[in-house]
């Protein structure tokens, strides 16, 4: 079959699954819901290696395939296309993988939830949302896929509707990308004012010709370039919960916890790491605009990183590393290391589904707990699921020697923290020092909270023993009423009538266990088998002209001629940051529950996420609040009813009702006020003669 065919095929198939199974799904029945949408998934998969070995293997030559016309108003043109190179090959693979092992795993994880159809409907449409996102051949169809998998998150994470919590935190997770989408909107229109073009195969090489272009505003003369990027950007700072624009993250656990994997592994917030990298041609003249990336991202990682130190959600730990992660990737683009970023991009996908997948399994054998205090002693009865995650903790924390090696997550950040200190010392850039000094903070915390949720979960001892037949039951109760869900069969309420205690956690079936293993082939080799075409010797051939280098770029080849105490640095803090979590949790097991206990400030300040929803509510809910309370009472009820319906209207209101009175019916006093009439004119023509 022809490729440019088969590409289309997959990039369409998850939308016409979502359409057969959103449209029919009742009809159709679970079973063929399930199997429509996950079929379709897998096709896509297929292409999407298909395309990927070609590229990597066979040296397969960029091509775009044009749908149809989108677009045209005026100078205004956009047409539907399919765009495939090295960037759009990488993410394919990424997103296709990733949501066909979910769409498979929730076969397991969804069987008890009344609504699979829609369910499977909604991951399909998010699937085709990030895919048309991803080979986007102008800002338009990127726009579109964009604002597509917004949607699908507001879908996805609200899928529990009747579940207050997950109604929120969707509206929450819409409200603030609107917020990032409104910058990135304007991104594009300052573009197409530059170049009158948003074809980026147009746009790119134009873009060297305009450097130093000036836009006058407020007296003041703005690098157009950098305009452009910071608005771009900050899209990319909502779409993937950067400082500021982060606090929807946390709260999209709400949703099921495949949903969590989709959104924080694959695809959604992955979507602003590599709009930043396919737009290299703009970054690499806009240096304010790339120091502001690099400063975001960096900030970025050390914000989640402590935080993720005081979380007891075992799902929101893990959402919390996925903010730091991303704050690696962004530094890593904004000093001008796009392959390192995309590289980290890439492993990131494999071990970070395997932890939210592997957290899933845990949940799902604990009946639905999510709470690490609650657990304990978990790894002789999830024997499978404390593997897996184990594996992904390696990988995630970078666990590896120089040298020799390392899981996926060695190779990825190694790079990524290399070329921050590159940066540093090649290009004297102050970002790059201050991205390398926190990479290599965030990779102590990094590994210190990642082994807490090891410890907690799997070798403390077992809290769930100590808690009552009575709270298991009150709990479970609780999880069916809030997800909106039948009585879970796999919670075996009623397994054993004669058993009065807590019931016992058990592993997962294996429709969701394999999935958790073919990621953690990803998470073991995806660093050593493709770290020679992202960032290695093959990494020229392999991008191709898809990520663009001005000609004093040269981070990645420094990166890789760094002083030896840079490369086995992160090494040492990731050692001192396990170590720190295996005495607290292990050796000193108890001590860490009396510090949270006993609370403080510091504590406080990290276990409330640096208070940053309650600042946003007392700025910007109650502000608004008290905006509209003075709009309100003051302009409206008091000063426009005041002078309008309240003021003059009243007045004449009441003055007509007394000059009424004057109308008695009796013409004697009609008579006598026509006599009072005559006699003043008289009196008053008397005065005027006589004067």
């Amino acid at each position: 079959m022809n490729l440019e065919l088969l590409v289309t095929l997959g990039v369409f198939a998850p939308l016409f699954g979502a359409a057969v199974v959103g449209l029919s799904g009742r009809r159709l029945g679970d079973l063929l819901s399930k199997s429509i949408t996950t079929g379709l998934l897998f096709f896509s998969c297929a292409v999407a290696w298909i395309v990927f070995s070609q590229w990597t293997w066979s040296h397969l030559e960029p091509f775009t395939v044009q749908i149809a016309p989108f677009i045209h108003v005026g100078d205004f043109q956009s047409n539907w296309s399919i765009r495939i190179d090295a960037l759009s090959a990488v993410m394919l693979v990424v997103v296709t993988t990733v949501s066909s092992l979910v769409h498979l795993y929730s076969w397991g994880y969804m069987a008890e939830d009344p609504d699979k159809p829609r369910f499977f409907a909604y991951l399909s449409l998010f699937t085709f949302a990030m895919l048309a996102l991803v080979t986007a051949a102008d800002f338009m169809q990127l726009f579109f896929g964009w604002e597509g998998v917004g949607l699908a998150s507001y879908l996805l994470i609200g899928f529990w509707y009747k579940k207050a919590t997950a109604s929120a935190a969707a509206i929450k997770a819409f409200v603030v990308n609107r917020v990032g989408d409104f910058g990135f909107a304007l991104g594009i229109f300052t573009v197409f004012w530059m170049f009158g073009t948003i074809e980026f195969a147009e746009l790119f090489p134009m873009i060297a010709a305009r450097e130093g272009t000036g836009w006058e505003f407020l007296g003041h003369t703005w690098s157009a370039l950098d305009l452009a990027g910071v608005l771009l950007f900050i899209g990319a700072m909502g779409k993937s919960a950067q400082f500021f624009l982060h606090t929807w993250l946390p709260d999209a656990m709400e949703g099921p916890t495949p949903v969590s994997a989709l959104i924080h592994a694959a695809t959604m917030v992955t979507a602003g790491v590599y709009m930043v990298c396919l737009l290299s041609p703009i970054y690499e003249y806009a240096p304010t605009a790339s120091a502001f990336i690099a400063l975001t991202g960096a900030v970025t990682a050390l914000f989640a990183a402590t935080v993720g130190l005081a979380q007891n959600d075992i799902k929101r730990v893990i959402a919390y590393s996925t903010c730091s992660q991303l704050g690696y990737m962004f530094f890593a683009a904004g000093v001008g290391a796009y392959e390192a970023a995309m590289f980290h991009l890439f492993t990131h996908a494999f071990f970070k589904a395997l932890l939210f997948l592997g957290a899933g399994s845990v949940i799902h054998g604990m009946h639905h707990e999510q709470d690490m205090r609650r657990m304990g002693g978990l790894w002789r009865l999830m024997p499978i699921s404390y593997a897996v995650m184990m594996i992904g903790t390696i990988a995630i924390t970078g666990l590896g020697i120089p040298g020799i090696g390392g899981f996926a997550g060695f190779y990825s950040k190694d790079i990524v923290i290399e070329s921050a200190f590159a940066a540093a010392a090649s290009n004297h850039s102050p970002m790059g020092l201050f991205a390398f000094l926190v990479g290599i903070l965030a990779a102590g915390l990094t590994a210190y909270y990642s082994w807490r949720l090891i410890f907690m979960t799997f070798h403390n001892r077992p809290v769930w023993k100590e808690e009552g037949a009575h709270h298991a039951d009150d709990h479970a109760s609780a999880a069916q009423l809030e997800t909106h869900s039948e009585p879970l069969a796999d919670d075996h309420a009623h397994d054993d009538p004669q058993h009065h205690g807590p019931l016992k956690p058990h592993e997962s079936p294996w429709v969701m266990i394999v999935p958790l293993l073919l990621l953690s082939i990803g998470a073991i080799a995806a660093g050593f088998l493709f770290e020679p075409f992202f960032t290695g010797h093959h990494e020229g051939e392999f991008w191709r002209g898809a990520i663009f280098n001005g000609p004093a770029n040269q981070i990645l080849h420094d990166a890789h001629g760094v002083p030896a105490w840079v490369v086995w640095s992160p090494l040492v803090l990731t050692l001192i940051g396990t170590f720190a979590a295996f005495w607290l949790y292990v050796l000193k097991e108890g001590m860490a529950r009396r510090m949270a206990e006993r609370g403080g400030v510091v504590h406080g300040f990290l276990y409330n996420k640096w208070y940053f929803d309650e600042i946003y509510d007392f700025v910007f809910v109650r502000g608004a609040k008290a905006v509209g309370d003075l709009f309100w009472k003051v302009g409206d009820v008091r000063i426009i009813d005041g002078l309008g319906p309240n003021g003059a209207a009243w007045a004449a209101l009441k003055s007509a009702a007394r000059l009424g009175k004057l109308q008695s019916g009796y013409v004697y006093h009609y008579a006598f006020v026509m006599l009072l009439g005559v006699a003043g004119f008289l009196a008053y023509a008397i005065y005027a003669w006589g004067a």
